[in-house]
């Protein structure tokens, strides 16, 4: 089986009869007009099987690298294939940035936006929050364009691909910035529950790791001109790493975006890991729950009481905060939201009895999983956490009404 059949990870072998890579928007109208179940593959980074189908993949990946900036509407029009941090060096170029960005420069712009992936920050939405207008091919092979503003718009951001596929996004841009990345290792884990609120108000962008197992560290990122800047020796009664670190126990310092507070362009500081380099450890699987901003120290609490159970089979555990938004699907939907992020070492027999404690431990605060990490949740209790799921069904039905581009994923969460 190739590496185009399986997910990143290599957790999931996808059930596709063919997988299509055209290089027009033109090519991919035919294909999706002509195809009874097709679905959008991204960069193939998602643990769960929200992309995988029975019927047809198509990449958009094949499409021209599209990236035009219209500086007196602040907005970018990116092909949808395009990663983060291919886009993200052309933007800088121009002098412009996006207002934030995942922990990977990995992954495809549309990918990443019909997940609802994030980055961190009290301040900050998803990378879905961006996005200004989408351009999707529709079931009947229409390209169509939704816009900001427009009926039914915030129902088709992060739709998981079951409304079509997305040929180029259309994003927010803000004038380029730097930022200054520190590191804090032997931060407590009481620290952590005593000063949350705290702790996550810090900075434009702040990380907490934990392996659960004695080692927190506390990753945080200063917006340069947000005000004065200087080292704190005792930030939380933690300390200033004396050197580069990697968020995962065992890997390379070198793979991850410079550290040790010298200032440097935002798509350099806010994701964790470099663009040349493998991401976090490339032989894992993934999880995360995100839950309202009210229940973080309770859901923290809740997880640390489970710390024997988990460190076996973690490599590490992120924890990181996201603003509310308007977007019927996303987990943040009408709620700051703490996500609880967990990287596990690639044991699918150890992880999944953990995961399960995880997820009952976790059911009293109305997690939402993310869609493209690993869950058990019962999707009766996924699907009545979104109140706008009834909405999202009828605007499915007009686009896609013979459920060309549904799959398993989408009938068991969806509905």
């Amino acid at each position: 089986m190739s590496a185009e059949r399986t997910n990143w990870a290599g957790n999931l072998t996808y059930g596709a009869t063919r997988v299509h890579t055209p290089s027009s928007v033109e090519e991919l109208q035919d294909v999706v007009a002509r195809t009874t179940r097709i679905r959008a593959l991204g960069s193939r980074h998602s643990f769960s099987d929200v992309a995988d189908t029975t019927g047809e993949l198509v990449s958009v990946a094949g499409l021209p690298p599209r990236v035009d900036v219209d500086t007196a509407a602040r907005t970018v029009t990116v092909a949808a294939g395009l990663r983060y941090g291919d886009l993200a060096e052309q933007l800088h170029r121009q002098g412009w940035a996006l207002h934030n960005l995942g922990s990977l420069p990995h992954l495809s712009v549309a990918g990443a936006v019909a997940t609802a992936t994030h980055g961190s920050g009290d301040g900050n939405g998803n990378l879905a929050t961006a996005v200004a207008a989408l351009h999707l091919v529709r079931a009947d092979g229409e390209l169509v364009t939704l816009r900001r503003g427009e009926p039914d718009f915030d129902g088709a951001v992060v739709a998981l691909g079951a409304l079509g596929v997305v040929v180029a996004v259309t994003l927010d841009v803000v004038p380029a910035f730097d930022v200054r990345q520190v590191v804090y290792d032997d931060l407590a884990l009481d620290t952590v529950g005593e000063r949350f609120d705290d702790i996550f108000a810090a900075a434009y962008s702040v990380s907490v790791f934990t392996d659960w197992a004695g080692t927190t560290r506390g990753w945080v990122k200063h917006r340069v001109g947000d005000g004065d800047w200087t080292p704190d020796p005792a930030w939380m009664g933690a300390r200033p790493a004396d050197g580069p670190r990697n968020p995962v126990p065992g890997m390379p310092a070198v793979n991850c975006t410079e550290q040790l507070g010298v200032p440097g362009p935002w798509y350099d500081r806010l994701p964790h890991f470099r663009l040349e380099f493998t991401p976090s450890s490339g032989e894992e699987l993934q999880s995360e729950f995100l839950v309202p901003r009210a229940h973080g120290v309770a859901a923290f609490s809740a997880v640390a009481a489970l710390a024997g159970h988990i460190a076996p089979v973690l490599q590490i555990c992120e924890l990181r905060t996201v603003a509310a938004d308007d977007l019927w699907l996303s987990p943040s939907y009408g709620r700051d939201v703490v996500g609880i992020h967990f990287t596990w070492r690639k044991d699918p027999e150890g992880v999944a009895p953990v995961l399960a404690r995880i997820e009952r431990a976790l059911s009293p605060y109305e997690p939402r999983p993310h869609w493209g990490k690993l869950f058990t949740v019962a999707p009766g209790q996924v699907r009545e956490r979104y109140p706008r799921l009834a909405d999202f069904r009828r605007l499915r039905g007009e686009y896609d009404p013979d459920g060309r581009f549904g799959n398993a994923f989408t009938a068991r969460y969806l509905g």
